[in-house]
């Protein structure tokens, strides 16, 4: 955090508190336990820098009205030493307090002495804090919700990394269960369809996207008709054990491609052979959390907040994907994990409850699980919505997309929206190489700063530490409002990890880099008296820390020139 907002938050508590010890022994105010109170930054600046409501929570302490704390407060307030010049009482009772300039000063000097560590905080206390997102079924193509999710988880767990949680991303592969059987069968029908006088049709529910032939197609390239003559159990095994491992590995590829990195792409099969599902069911039976009917074992969901009970082993003897899902949360905790955080489509909100009430019932806690649900993507282009490539013809996918757009525009535009909200995507914007496009308006103004020291530099003139006399000087509106928004960067970062809102700190570096464009365009920085333009030079040189900063912590590419 920057010092000086650690500072002043500091100076506003102890100013207040010894005014109303001052008020106590003056007999001003009786005889009380101060409560305690909030020290904010408003988001009205009009109103003060920093306010508090110490006035507002004392007022049953002290039994008199807030105006009358507050005036108390002021009676007995000493501001020496500290970075305020002046407090007034507001309204029903709030207390706000207004900045010298020293604490101006102090802000781009923490900025340029953190260099790349400027933002980051110990808030998350190195709670270790699993990230599960995309999690994509490995049975076919990655989509644009897999894109979106792809770019909201990984920018979320660097939010919680910059926040002092201790952090992992994982990807979690459905490789066993109904979609793997369906898989199956869909490849077996369709190799079945390249060499059979009358072969089976695909049946409804099976998968029928292009994918499919292709698989089975380069099967049989390679292998032949040769499949055609071994027992249908023989053949499916064989045609997934060729799909599976190619659709992950494309899967991974395109994770790289787009710069996510997981520490772990965790398989569902590894579940079931280490036993670790049918313990679940195991164990809830020991609590006595489960029944038997129509040959099934049900788990009594509805006593811990689902709708309904729920089959964790079928008739036939296999697990529920329920079940594994409850197992592999389970595990999550087991290694050792504070915090779980999912990322899932929103069609998926009926599972929230069950999943979040297995946890209490497998001896977890459904508070340490947070899942946050996704609204879909809709792609745009000339205003309309696009759901066919132009260069395949099919449904578009996330390796498709990738090969259109920069990973940066995609990075960031998918980072736009909150979560919940709908997100349109805009395909021509995304290719755009102007302000109109929001990664290039945030990535050209670190290259306009770069730009314009290089400039100085072949004129001779470097930057320096300037002396707080010196960046004394920067008291032009667009000056203030530029650092007093550097200055609240930490404060951004934990707000995004409290809220689990990376997208808070995109509009946060774009309204950065809007509010430099500003600063630039109506404060002269070359031909000012050497002191003045020194100081602006600092200015310069703290917003490009924070651009690069943000710009890295996403991911997103960093230009010096453009």
């Amino acid at each position: 955090m920057s010092k000086a907002v650690s500072i002043a938050r500091e100076q506003v508590s102890t100013a207040v508190r010894s005014a109303l010890e001052k008020a106590v022994a003056a007999g001003t105010l009786m005889q009380a336990e101060i409560p305690a109170f909030s020290v904010e930054r408003p988001a009205d600046r009009t109103h003060g820098d920093f306010a508090t409501n110490a006035a507002m929570v004392s007022a049953r302490a002290f039994r008199t009205a807030p105006q009358k704390i507050a005036a108390a407060i002021l009676e007995n307030l000493d501001l020496s030493g500290t970075y305020f010049t002046k407090a007034e009482a507001a309204g029903p009772g709030f207390m706000n307090f207004f900045l010298s300039p020293a604490f101006y000063s102090d802000v781009l000097t923490d900025v340029l002495t953190a260099g790349k560590n400027y933002g980051r905080s110990d808030f998350g206390k190195k709670r270790r804090v699993m990230v599960e997102f995309v999690s994509a079924n490995p049975t076919g193509p990655m989509h644009m919700g897999n894109a979106r999710g792809g770019a909201l988880g990984d920018c979320l767990a660097a939010v919680l990394d910059a926040a002092g949680y201790d952090v992992w991303r994982e990807f979690y592969v459905n490789d066993a269960g109904n979609q793997l059987d369906k898989f199956g069968l869909s490849l077996s029908i369709r190799y079945q369809q390249l060499f059979a006088e009358n072969p089976p049709e695909l049946p409804e529910d099976s998968y029928h996207g292009e994918d499919i032939l292709d698989l089975a197609k380069e099967y049989a390239a390679d292998n032949g008709d040769a499949l055609m003559r071994v027992s249908e159990e023989e053949r499916r095994a064989a045609l997934v054990g060729f799909g599976l491992p190619r659709n992950i590995a494309k899967m991974k590829a395109d994770m790289e491609k787009y710069r996510v990195h997981y520490d772990r792409w965790f398989l569902e099969s590894d579940l079931h052979k280490s036993g670790e599902v049918m313990a679940v069911v195991d164990y809830l039976r020991d609590r006595g959390l489960t029944y038997e009917k129509d040959g099934a074992v049900w788990y009594k969901a509805t006593e811990f907040g689902g709708e309904k009970d729920e089959v964790l082993v079928r008739a036939n003897g296999n697990p529920t994907y329920f079940t594994a899902d409850i197992a592999y949360h389970k595990n999550k905790f087991d290694r050792g994990f504070d915090l779980l955080i999912d990322i899932w489509g929103s069609d998926h909100h009926g599972h929230v409850a069950r999943m979040k009430g297995a946890m209490d019932a497998v001896g977890q806690s459904a508070d340490k699980l947070e899942i946050i649900l996704m609204q879909f993507v809709r792609l745009m282009r000339n205003g309309e919505i696009v759901r066919m490539s132009k260069r395949t013809g099919k449904a578009i996918q996330l390796g498709d997309l990738l090969d259109e757009v920069p990973v940066d525009s995609a990075r960031f535009l998918f980072n736009m929206r909150e979560a919940n909200s709908l997100l349109d995507f805009d395909l021509d914007v995304a290719v755009k190489e102007d302000a109109q496009n929001p990664v290039y308006y945030v990535q050209y103004a670190h290259a306009r700063i770069c730009s314009i020291l290089r400039a100085l530099e072949a004129d001779g003139i470097t930057p320096r530490d300037c002396t707080a006399e010196e960046l004394a000087q920067l008291t032009a509106p667009e000056e203030i409002e530029l650092i007093r928004h550097i200055a609240e960067y930490t404060d951004e970062i934990i707000a995004a990890a409290k809220d689990y809102d990376p997208v808070r700190i995109t509009r946060y570096v774009i309204e950065l880099a809007t509010k430099f464009h500003k600063f630039y365009n109506a404060c002269r920085v070359k031909g000012e008296a050497e002191g003045l333009m020194q100081a602006r030079l600092t200015v310069c040189r703290a917003t490009a820390s924070v651009l690069r900063n943000v710009l890295t912590m996403f991911n997103i590419t960093v230009p010096t020139s453009m």
